[in-house]
């Protein structure tokens, strides 16, 4: 528990200055180390033909999210299915199959990082260099953008400052200029982060080389192994982008449990703090970015509050509770890090949405993977970079009109009415997770020889249930005893990445432009207050309501279920 508290207090204590920053580097505001990333930006827009200072509509902005999201999948999916061919392969990787390619294309540029391969068997150097790693940085940064993007059209004329104004100037809702603001992200904000955390996991002894893995003789001569090829590469700036823009993929099949990829307390510590650190810097831009601390703090102590009862349930069920005094509690788990330090590491991957893993998932008590499960369906707890803030934003905007409903008023989200063409929306994103989740799970349960589980039973639906559920998150953890890597789940689990990403970043863009298109009507004491304890209160009921409750049924199949047959045959 301890440790727990050290990494959320670290990762708060680093997050409040960073959010600050991002606050004034999203708003415009000139800053002394312009000219230092001015020239770069500048012949990056002559390159792309973009005029940074124009402001888009929310169109205009959507389309070339869009647009940029086709234009990275075509050489990325080029690139895994040419690798062979290409240089910086070393040790002569083969080409990816063609349902493997495109799963795993869709994967990184969902900012999911779900991984049907492993990594250091079956990508060359170059592939992870490129269509990993690049990937890794800009996708972040594009669901960032596009929150930007919808807490500038939610308060548009609201914050009363000067950047409010001119962000609408000729496009009737300005939202930002989509180019100018993943260019600016990227250069000014992750880049640099990366780089630092590269240069602290190198120290701490994380590969970074380009020269071909080392031969080493196994000790035992009878395992029948003459020679192990022992894989490195530049692992260390790959799993400094997988942690700090929420990603999760590892460099290596068992991520970062393996230990060249976290090899020691510190450096597994770091890693903890990044993946915590960006979604974290988000939730403090948000005052500073909107004028409105009391809704940043509001949108803080939610997200807070679930973080903590998470991460000490989930801590407690793993290694603390009924299942902690079996002599199995450490299988599937590093003997460097013991069951409290897995659980830590699954309980803050789930809740960002970053799907890295120090130990196995599928080894954890059933009540502790159900815990993960509750955190991937919610997608708020912290969130995934951008995509966790607008998940949060639809939680708030059902929670205003469901409160409006129950104390007779209007429901106003910030003077501006919820009306039937938004709450519509709201409906189209709240039913579309568990048709996706429930229908795609009970298809693959139902026709033999899908499922690929290795346990029967209850297990074995909960690993089906994690994978999609994984995939829709945008988180990319799996239980790993499923045989994942076929036609049916790459091609199931594409179509699930797609519709856990681009409906949860620009349904709610659209509704927040159509809001700021209404008249505002001015607050009174009939207004509903959703800065406010109360509200707050109401808002984690309604996230309850929602995802917990909705989906019991799966829950009690699967985790629950499987919980109580092991407590049955303990006795």
């Amino acid at each position: 528990m301890t440790e727990a508290l050290v990494i959320l207090l670290a990762g708060i204590a680093l997050a409040w200055p960073l959010g600050l920053y991002l606050a004034r580097l999203m708003r415009g505001t000139p800053m002394r180390i312009d000219p230092l990333f001015r020239w770069i930006e500048q012949a990056l827009y002559r390159l792309l033909g973009v005029d940074p200072d124009r402001a888009m509509s929310w169109r205009d902005y959507a389309g070339a999210f869009l647009l940029s999201n086709l234009v990275l999948a075509v050489p990325t999916l080029a690139v895994f299915m040419t690798q062979a061919w290409l240089p910086l392969n070393p040790d002569h990787v083969p080409n990816l199959r063609w349902d493997t390619a495109l799963h795993t294309m869709v994967s990184f540029l969902t900012n999911t990082n779900q991984q049907h391969y492993s990594g250091q068997a079956q990508l060359s150097y170059l592939s992870q260099m490129t269509a990993i790693t690049g990937l890794q940085v800009v996708t972040p940064m594009m669901g960032l953008a596009l929150a930007v993007a919808t807490l500038r059209a939610l308060f548009a004329g609201a914050r009363g400052t000067a950047d409010a104004a001119r962000v609408g100037v000729g496009v009737g809702v300005g939202v930002g200029n989509y180019y100018a603001d993943v260019v600016r992200l990227c250069l000014r904000f992750l880049l640099p982060l990366c780089l630092a955390w590269t240069l602290l996991l190198t120290w701490q002894g994380v590969p970074s080389t380009l020269a071909g893995g080392p031969q080493a003789v196994p000790i035992d001569a009878g395992a029948g192994m003459q020679a192990q090829k022992i894989p490195l590469g530049p692992v260390a700036a790959m799993v400094a982008a997988k942690q700090l823009g929420a990603n999760g993929g590892g460099w290596y099949g068992p991520n970062s449990s393996f230990p060249l990829e976290n090899p020691t307390p510190l450096s597994n510590a770091l890693e903890l703090v990044g993946i915590v650190l960006v979604p974290m810097a988000v939730v403090f831009m948000i005052g500073a970015f909107t004028g409105r601390r009391r809704f940043g703090a509001l949108v803080f102590g939610c997200m807070l509050g679930m973080s903590l009862l998470s991460t000490f349930a989930t801590v407690w069920l793993e290694g603390h509770g009924a299942s902690a005094a079996s002599p199995l509690l450490m299988e599937g788990k590093e003997v460097r890090f013991g069951a409290d330090g897995t659980a830590l590491w699954a309980t803050l991957t789930t809740q960002v949405q970053n799907g890295s893993v120090n130990g196995m998932q599928d080894s954890m008590s059933p009540l502790a993977g159900m815990a993960s499960l509750v955190n991937m369906l919610v997608g708020a707890i912290w969130g995934g970079i951008g995509c966790g803030l607008q998940q949060f934003l639809v939680y708030l905007m059902l929670a205003v009109f469901l409160a409006g409903l129950m104390t007779g008023r209007t429901p106003e989200l910030f003077g501006r009415k919820l009306e039937t063409p938004q709450v519509r929306l709201l409906a189209v994103l709240v039913l579309l997770q568990p048709i996706t989740l429930l229908g795609l799970s009970a298809l693959t349960l139902a026709v033999p020889g899908l499922a690929g589980a290795s346990n029967p039973g209850f297990h074995g639906i909960t690993q089906v249930f994690y994978e999609f559920t994984s995939a829709y998150a945008n988180n990319g953890s799996g239980f790993e005893g499923l045989a994942d890597n076929t036609v049916w789940w790459n091609l199931s689990c594409a179509l699930v990445l797609a519709l856990g990403r681009y409906p949860v970043l620009l349904v709610p863009l659209v509704i927040a432009a159509q809001l700021a298109g209404k008249r505002q009507a001015p607050q009174s004491a009939g207004s509903l207050q959703i800065e406010t304890p109360t509200f707050a209160l109401t808002l984690v009921c309604v996230i309850v309501v929602l995802t917990v409750l909705q989906f019991m049924p799966a829950l009690v199949l699967g985790p629950v279920a499987d919980h109580l047959g092991l407590a049955l045959q303990g006795a």
